[in-house]
């Protein structure tokens, strides 16, 4: 029986920007991971997802709602107690450069985490930053180099040794390979695959590359406007799509079988602002199949069948 890393409850985070109005950045989202599983969650820009990611790792502190890790609520966790979880969950960030200190060496950048924790002596320290650098298939002639002097690829990796330097159990990808050139995301994504078989590691993996979900993913998540619209498992969702969302997103993926060309949905209107939302479904303005009711009563999320989760009238 698979056992799960995480479970996520009712979710909330909203974001003030005046005294009456707030941001439904994330608004109730529930879900599960399993131990060694790649959970994929996909969205258009703004849906929420990386807020998401965020507030798992405590770096968004949420509003509402229940983070189980170790069958322990992590959100009534002290900043002591969030310390000692903080090596076993680590997070891969969405631009290599930015999230590099550009004032330190790839040693010292990898080392920090290390040094901190209390990992060993300047010798063990130096031995295991080698030994990661060698996961990431890095040459240790780069290790007095700056963030500046390496290319996107070589950066990421560094993050990514950097993630892995003391043995986490669960990472959240937070978009790793949107900023690299393609054949750099290729060597990216080989190594996160790579440490899953390897190292045992558990991924929530934020992407809105639908190509790199399907590869990597064992289960997807489609989030819209702060909610999840639809889950399921990977070969699923893609050949069995029912929300009218994950429907226009699916066709808009490239195949090179012309025989199986999905035809194409396009969808009109632009994505209504998170500010204030109404009581309706979130997506019935841009929706092409929305009933009368969509206008004023969101639908819930409910399950189709096996693993297989929706939120849409049209099925509920």
């Amino acid at each position: 029986m698979l056992k799960e890393k995480i479970i996520v409850t009712n979710l909330k985070k909203h974001f003030r920007i005046s005294k009456k109005d707030f941001v439904h950045a994330v608004d109730g989202v529930s879900f599960n991971i399993f131990e060694g599983e790649t959970m994929g969650l996909v969205g258009e820009s703004g849906c929420g997802k990386t807020t998401v990611g965020r507030c798992i790792l405590r770096l968004i502190e949420p509003d509402e709602g229940k983070i189980i890790f170790k069958e322990k609520n992590i959100l009534g966790f002290s900043k002591k107690e969030m310390k000692r979880i903080r090596k076993e969950v680590q997070i891969i960030f969405q631009d290599p450069f930015s999230s590099l200190d550009p004032r330190k060496t790839v040693e010292q950048l990898i080392s920090e985490p290390l040094r901190i924790n209390k990992f060993g002596n300047k010798k063990q320290i130096k031995k295991r930053v080698l030994d990661l650098l060698s996961k990431v298939y890095l040459n240790e002639e780069i290790i007095n180099k700056y963030p500046h002097e390496l290319d996107g690829g070589r950066c990421q990796r560094i993050g990514l040794a950097r993630a892995i330097s003391l043995n986490p159990s669960f990472l959240v990808c937070d978009e790793p390979v949107s900023a690299l050139d393609v054949s750099s995301q290729a060597q990216v994504l080989k190594l996160i695959e790579e440490f899953r078989e390897k190292l045992g590691l558990t991924y929530l993996f934020i992407s809105h590359n639908l190509s790199v979900i399907r590869k990597l993913s064992q289960r997807i998540m489609v989030m819209y406007l702060g909610l999840i619209v639809e889950m399921a498992d990977a070969n699923e969702l893609f050949n069995e799509p029912l929300h009218p969302y994950t429907k226009a997103l699916l066709s808009a993926v490239p195949t090179l079988d012309v025989n199986n060309c999905r035809k194409r949905i396009i969808l009109k209107g632009d994505v209504p602002t998170p500010i204030n939302l109404g009581e309706g479904c979130r997506f019935y303005k841009r929706c092409y199949k929305s009933l009368k009711k969509c206008a004023y009563i969101s639908p819930a999320l409910v399950e189709i069948s096996k693993n297989h989760f929706v939120r849409c009238h049209l099925y509920n």
